[in-house]
């Protein structure tokens, strides 16, 4: 093992990032202290990626040439200002496809981010040859990538669907080997990573088998949300409750209990009428090793264009900016929302069940006559805080 490894094995010894305390939840500050803080910040470092996946929700921001980046250090003051700080992730476009954005943007967010010790996620599809991650990587704590496909056919047929030229399969299945030996060798050596697996048609019926693909490529989390209809994804058919619902049973009855399982953006909630989704929701939180993230996207958390300075809620809603850094303070922006209409919708809170409220594109996909905020739980999950 060379010194590059040795440092990327030791670093990784030193993350704290587990089932127990997952800093990106905005529940432990909401029951901590009573109310939201900014404790997350999200970059869109780039608009560029070599793929086109189907389900994409930033696909139709995605461009063929880079723009100017603003410079670092006023991204820099920008975090400097937010005393609340806990964690930062990056995501794109594929953040790793421009050289000079990982040089410019991304080392130096990195390196202060671990000197002031704030935990960091960045997003890669994990196709580039792996020279280009070693470099940087150890300073970072969570790798989160996407997975989706049962084969390099699947992977052909999802990752070019909106490419709008020919690619071969052979180049396809090239992707596909790289994404996978990256992530084993990765893996191997201490690097955090995440896989996300988006529920829809297509995959709800080989979900299992895709979560022993991720336990196999040495993954330490298996992440799960419903698909978003959203840009890319906005005219593909989703699942209904019933197959949501049916679909996270299965993955949970059948799951490796040596990986992290956590379902993000459940579109169950402690408060329903029915039964089996108030029986879902204790399981979730009583099932050691599976946790259930309540959305941290305006309750902790606001994304930065690191273009253009805007600060939006989510980088894939409909919401208009709600400021901008060159002006703004993220927290006096952050403050703000939190006193927008369409907030005070979404930001119901049940302690006794850990429950948040919704994500607002699944409540408006699922959930279109529920007010939330009337709504009380009708469950109660035992606090580990």
């Amino acid at each position: 093992m060379n010194e590059k490894e040795t440092g990327i094995m030791n670093q990784s010894e030193q993350k704290v990032n587990t089932p127990e305390r997952d800093l990106w939840d905005p529940l432990y500050t909401k029951v901590e202290k009573g109310r939201y803080e900014l404790t997350s910040v999200e970059f869109t470092v780039t608009h560029l990626c070599n793929l086109r996946c189907e389900h994409c929700a930033v696909g139709e921001d995605l461009a063929e040439k880079e723009g100017t980046p603003l410079p670092v250090d006023e991204l820099l003051r920008s975090l400097d200002e937010v005393e609340t700080l806990q964690t930062v992730s990056f995501t794109g476009g594929e953040p790793i496809l421009n050289p000079q954005v990982v040089r410019g943007l991304i080392r130096p967010l990195l390196r202060y981010c671990r000197d002031r010790g704030i935990r960091t996620q960045l997003n890669s599809n994990l196709t580039l040859p792996l020279s280009r991650y070693l470099d940087w990587i150890e300073d970072l704590d969570v790798l989160h990538i996407s997975y989706n496909y049962r084969n390099d056919e699947d992977f052909y047929r999802i990752v070019f669907k909106n490419y709008g030229k020919e690619v071969s399969p052979c180049t396809a299945s090239a992707l596909y080997q790289q994404m996978v030996d990256n992530a084993c060798e990765l893996s191997k050596l201490g690097v955090f990573i995440s896989a996300e697996s988006f529920l829809s048609p297509f995959t709800s019926p080989h979900i299992v088998k895709m979560h022993q693909a991720i336990v196999e490529m040495g993954c330490r989390r298996h992440e799960v949300n419903p698909l978003y209809p959203s840009d890319f994804a906005r005219g593909m058919k989703l699942l209904s409750l019933d197959e949501l619902r049916s679909t996270i049973w299965e993955l949970v009855n059948h799951r490796n209990p040596d990986i992290w399982l956590l379902f993000g953006t459940l579109p169950f909630y402690p408060c329903s009428e029915k039964q089996e989704d108030r029986d879902l929701w204790l399981r979730l939180h009583q099932e050691p090793g599976v946790t259930v993230r309540q959305d941290p996207d305006g309750r902790s958390r606001l994304n930065v264009n690191a273009y253009t300075g805007n600060v939006i809620v989510t980088d894939f809603g409909d919401i208009p900016p709600l400021g901008n850094i060159r002006q703004d303070r993220l927290s006096d922006i952050f403050e703000r929302w939190l006193e927008h209409p369409v907030a005070k919708k979404v930001h119901c809170f049940c302690p006794e069940a850990h429950c948040t409220g919704p994500n607002l594109l699944v409540a408006n996909e699922y959930y279109p006559d529920w007010n939330f905020a009337e709504r009380n739980a009708k469950v109660t999950v035992e606090s580990n805080f």
